[in-house]
C-alpha cells in the first residue's frame, strides 16, 4: 500500500534563478521524490515548490531543500510584498494517499525538531501540527514577520516551538520556518484594474472569513466575511503594475474557486473596480477547475451535455487564468 504525502514549501526568494534551481536540486536529490511544480514570484521574492514521494522520502527532502536555502539566502538581505519569516518562510505537509491529517502532523513536528536541532533554525508548528490553538493560524506564527523575530525569541509566550533560546548570528541570516500540516487548498490571487493596493486590502476584507474590526457602541468587534475558510490581504504587485487580491482557499469544499472568485467581483464592483483575472500559485486539483468550468457553463447558458465542451478550459476563460501568462493545464493542474 502506497502513501504519499504532498510538500509545498514557499521559499524567500523569487527573484535569483541560480538560488532557485540549487533548492530545487537539493529537494530532487532525495530518491523517491517527484517534483511538481516550481512557480517563482518576482514581486513577492518568493517561490513555492510542490514534490511528493512517500512520508520518508518527503521529509527527507523537504530538509534537505530547507538546509540549501538556509545556505543560499540571507535574510537581513531579504525584501518582497509577500509576508515571510524565514528563508523557508512555510514547509506543510499534506495528505495525498493513505496516510491522515493526524499521521502529517506528527511527521511535521518531527521535521521542525529536526530542523532546529540540526540547523540551528527555529520552528514554529501550525495548523494540523500546532502545540497550541493559537498557533494552528498561520498569521499568529508569522506575527511580524522576519523583522520582529529577535523580540518573539525573548518572549516566552511568543518564542518558537523549536530552536535555540538566543537569538543568533545563525537565526538573523535564515530567520524562522512555520512547519506545519495541513489539508490541501488553493492559493490564488485575483487582479484588479487597479494600482491601489489600500483598495485592495479592503476588497479582501469584504470577502475573507475572518472579516473585519469595527467600533460599534465604543467596542471593538469583528464582523466576518462570506467565504468561509479564506484568508487574504491586498497588495499592489510591481511586477504586473497591479493590484491584486491575494487569497489561500483553505476549505476548498466550504468556498469553491468559483464561489471565491464570483464574490471578489462583487466586492470589486462595489468599490468601483473590476476584476481582470486570476492568477494561481502553484497547483490546483482537477476537480476544483472542473467543478467551476460547470459552473461557468451553466451561468452561460450552455447545455452541460454538449460534447465539445471541456470544463477546465472554461473555467480557464471564465475566470481568465491567463491574463498575467498562459495558463498550462497539463502543468498547473494535480490529477
Amino acid at each position: 500500500m502506497n502513501r504519499t504525502v504532498e510538500c509545498v514549501p514557499n521559499f524567500s526568494e523569487g527573484r535569483n534563478k541560480s538560488v532557485i534551481e540549487g533548492i530545487v536540486s537539493a529537494i530532487a536529490s532525495e530518491e523517491g521524490v517527484k517534483i511538481l511544480n516550481v512557480d517563482p514570484g518576482e514581486a513577492a521574492n518568493r517561490t513555492v515548490v510542490t514534490f511528493t514521494g512517500s512520508p520518508e522520502a518527503v521529509c527527507e527532502a523537504a530538509f534537505r531543500g530547507v538546509a540549501k536555502a538556509q545556505e543560499l539566502i540571507d535574510m537581513r538581505l531579504h525584501h518582497g510584498t509577500h509576508p515571510r519569516l524565514g528563508a523557508t518562510d512555510v514547509l506543510p505537509l499534506i495528505p495525498l494517499e493513505n496516510i491522515t491529517l493526524q499521521e502529517c502532523a506528527a511527521l511535521a513536528r518531527t521535521l521542525a525538531e529536526r530542523i532546529a536541532g540540526e540547523l540551528g533554525i527555529p520552528c514554529y508548528c501550525y495548523e494540523a501540527a500546532a502545540f497550541t490553538p493559537e498557533r494552528k493560524n498561520l498569521a499568529v506564527c508569522r506575527a511580524g514577520e522576519y523583522e520582529a523575530l529577535r523580540h518573539k525569541m525573548s518572549d516566552t509566550a511568543l518564542k518558537p516551538d523549536f530552536g535555540p533560546e538566543k537569538y543568533n548570528d545563525t537565526v538573523a541570516r535564515s530567520g524562522a520556518t512555520n512547519v506545519g500540516a495541513r489539508n490541501f487548498l488553493v492559493a490564488v490571487n485575483f487582479n484588479l484594474d487597479s494600482k491601489d493596493a489600500a483598495l485592495a486590502a479592503e476588497i479582501a476584507r469584504d470577502v475573507r472569513e475572518s472579516g473585519r474590526k469595527v467600533v460599534i457602541d465604543g467596542r471593538i468587534t469583528r464582523i466576518p466575511g462570506p467565504l468561509k475558510g479564506c484568508k487574504a490581504i491586498g497588495w499592489y504587485i510591481e511586477e504586473y503594475g497591479i493590484a491584486q487580491v491575494s487569497m489561500n482557499i483553505t476549505d476548498i469544499d466550504a468556498t469553491p474557486l468559483h464561489v471565491a472568485y464570483e464574490e471578489v467581483c462583487r466586492a470589486a464592483s462595489e468599490r468601483g473596480v473590476n476584476v481582470t483575472g486570476t492568477e494561481i500559485i502553484g497547483l490546483v486539483p482537477k476537480r476544483v477547475l472542473t467543478q467551476a468550468g460547470m459552473y461557468f457553463i451553466e451561468k452561460q447558458g450552455i447545455p452541460t451535455s454538449a460534447p465539445e465542451l471541456d470544463p477546465m478550459r472554461e473555467a480557464v476563460r471564465g475566470m481568465s487564468l491567463d491574463d498575467l501568462g498562459p495558463f498550462k493545464i497539463s502543468e498547473k493542474v494535480l490529477y
